[in-house]
Formats: structure tokens, C-alpha cells, sequence
């Protein structure tokens, strides 16, 4: 999977010459957290709801209310942009992507093509649109969990019982547990009543539970 597949397109942008005011109003009226500075077509930065936080009353306690609001309105987000981006291509894999979001400590990545920005991807599109259809999260049906998969052999084994019996299977995936150097076989049902898969596994000698899902 690639970055131009989980990004989101229709992106939110400022000048620098925004306001502090401004951007937060903008920023809550679209109930978002981030916004990309884009002067001439050119990403320059990004202000965060942070960021703003971080410049806002809470530095300015020593001002009176219509003080602050005059400040607030004054300052741009020139002067409190982040302009050291992290950003990727669109070609880039999600792997790579997550890879450098978790190096560079970061919960959104810009994706520039050609100098120009076409794409952002924050940790709820990693969620939404990856770790939630591998979970199966929000699908019917029921979950079993094959605990200290062995690999191949007993992978082979729990779909020959599951092809045996006809049901049929959302997703699949492989869970390690790093305190016991093991791995557990995750498997997610359409049925609704595993019963008789867990029967037969039970048979073919594979220590297996149902989890909530």
C-alpha cells in the first residue's frame, strides 16, 4: 500500500500571513488540528492546534483580555509555523511512511509531489484506513485466536479446517508476542458461531480461544 492510497486530498491550507486568530477559528470551524502554510502554490510550514496553544493566552497572561484579542489577531503564523516539514511522495510505501513518523516523532506527514503539496496523512488515517481493516475493527462475525502459531504448517492446518467446515474469513494476520517469542494466528469469521471451528481445531491438536472483538 502505498502513501496515494491512504492519504486524504481535500487539504485545508493558510498563507503565512494568517492570523493566530484566524487559523484557530479555522482550525475549529473544520474541527482539525493541523494546517499546512502554502504561499504561492509553495509549502512553507504547518501550524498545529499546539503550536497555537503554545502562543496564545497562556504566554500573554500578563495582557488584558482585549490585549490578547489585539495581539492574537496581530501575529501571524509566520512567526509560529513549523518550517522544518516532514514530508513523503505519494509513491512512498505506508511502511516507509510509518517508519519516518515514528523516527521523527511526528502524527502527520506531509505528501509533496514535484515540490507541490497534494496529500496529508495524520495517525487517524494510519488507524481508519489500515490497522482498523486488518482488525477487522467494526465488522460482524467473531474472532479466534490460534495461540504459539508454529508458522506455515499450522497456518496451513487452521485454513484447511476453516475450508472444511465452508466458512468464510474477513482477515487474517499474524500477532507476535515479544515476552514469549511466539507468535499468535489471529483469524476473523463472518459467522457469528465459531462452535464447530473450534472444535475441530481443538482435533487437530492447535490451542485456540475466542476473543472479543
Amino acid at each position: 500500500m502505498f502513501m496515494n492510497d491512504v492519504m486524504t486530498t481535500s487539504i485545508i491550507t493558510i498563507p503565512s500571513s494568517t492570523s493566530l486568530a484566524d487559523a484557530r477559528r479555522i482550525m475549529e470551524a473544520h474541527k482539525i488540528r493541523r494546517l499546512p502554510v502554502v504561499d504561492r502554490g509553495r509549502l512553507v510550514g504547518i501550524v498545529t492546534r499546539d503550536g497555537l496553544d503554545r502562543a496564545g493566552p497562556s504566554q500573554l497572561s500578563s495582557f488584558s483580555i482585549h490585549e490578547i484579542s489585539r495581539l492574537l489577531n496581530k501575529i501571524t503564523v509566520r512567526e509560529v509555523m513549523v518550517k522544518e516539514l516532514v514530508t513523503v511522495t505519494p509513491d512512498a510505501t505506508v511502511e516507509e511512511a510509518v517508519t519516518l513518523a515514528q523516527e521523527k516523532k511526528v502524527g502527520a506527514l506531509l505528501v509533496v509531489d514535484d515540490s507541490r503539496l497534494v496529500g496529508i496523512a495524520t495517525t487517524n488515517d494510519f488507524f481508519y484506513k489500515i490497522l482498523n481493516p486488518i482488525l477487522g475493527v467494526g465488522k460482524p462475525g467473531s474472532r479466534l485466536v490460534v495461540r504459539n502459531c508454529k508458522g506455515v504448517r499450522d497456518i496451513q492446518n487452521v485454513m484447511g479446517a476453516i475450508d472444511k467446515l465452508g466458512l468464510e474469513v474477513e482477515t487474517v494476520f499474524m500477532l507476535p508476542i515479544p515476552e514469549r517469542s511466539k507468535h499468535d494466528f489471529v483469524v476473523h469469521l463472518t459467522s457469528d458461531d465459531p462452535t464447530n471451528l473450534i472444535a475441530e481445531l481443538h482435533l487437530r491438536g492447535l490451542e485456540v480461544e475466542r476473543r472479543a472483538r
